[in-house]
């Protein structure tokens, strides 16, 4: 079992570092199919796993000299310290009132319904026009509702960040994936802030962390490698395929938990 948790760490960082995606999406949803985990221990798990991905991915990003706005990525990642806040203390006042199978389900069929947006918006981007958006303000509510979702979901965001970002700043999918692996960063720093002075990690059994760790890390350097090597076109695909995977994912929970 403790492997298990490694290779999900891993293979959903490395997609997740990949395609911008932050790896959570994959995390999240796995976890809930094999269990033993409530909602809010998975949402953490994912939480700190997708932390260390982002910070290694980023990493590497930098030293290869990746280009992105640094005029849109620095108010998107403040907005999304205050999102991923507000998105965690709701996770915890709609898990306090509800059965741990009801958020499951709720926290599914939300994620369900964003992949299925998203996967159509990516479809059809070239046919449909953008927002050209531009400034601070702009930005920093962009990254408020996108760290909130991430929190909330315990996905880090990254579906949603990517599409996002090449709606409403008409970004290049590359250039997208920075700034979602940066809005990813804080807006986990903002959760991580959030379950610190709640209470602290202690009442959340994080055994598997340590390996899940490891496996981000890894994860984490080999999908920035990749991102730079790779075609845009194979970065799109690899978006549309994890896409089709966590939408199977998603539908299997909600039916197993209903």
């Amino acid at each position: 079992m403790p492997i298990l948790y490694f290779l999900i760490a891993f293979g959903s960082t490395t997609v997740g570092a990949l395609t911008g995606m932050g790896g959570g999406v994959i995390i999240k949803p796995v976890c809930d199919i094999i269990g033993p985990y409530d909602a809010q221990t998975i949402g953490v798990l994912a939480c700190v796993t997708v932390f260390f991905m982002a910070l290694v991915s980023l990493a590497k990003q930098m030293r290869q000299k990746t280009n992105f706005s640094a005029a849109i990525s620095v108010p998107l990642s403040t907005g999304a310290v205050f999102g991923g806040a507000g998105g965690q203390r709701a996770l915890e006042r709609i898990a306090a009132g509800l059965p741990g199978s009801h958020v499951t389900v709720t926290q599914n069929i939300v994620l369900a319904l964003l992949i299925a947006v998203v996967f159509w918006y990516m479809l059809y981007k070239d046919k449909l026009p953008t927002l050209h958006l531009q400034g601070a303000l702009a930005a920093a509510l962009s990254g408020v509702l996108l760290g909130f979702f991430s929190s909330f979901l315990g996905i880090g965001g990254g579906p949603i960040n990517v599409a996002l970002l090449i709606f409403l700043f008409s970004f290049h999918i590359k250039t997208a994936t920075v700034c979602s692996i940066l809005t990813i960063l804080f807006s986990q720093i903002s959760k991580i802030a959030t379950i610190m002075l709640d209470g602290g990690f202690i009442r959340y059994d994080l055994s598997m962390l340590p390996l899940m760790i490891a496996g981000a890390v890894l994860g984490g350097f080999l999908g920035a490698k990749l991102n730079k090597q790779l075609a845009e076109k194979t970065v799109e695909r690899a978006f549309g395929a994890v896409q089709l995977l966590v939408l199977a994912l998603c539908i299997i929970n909600v039916f197993r938990n209903l």
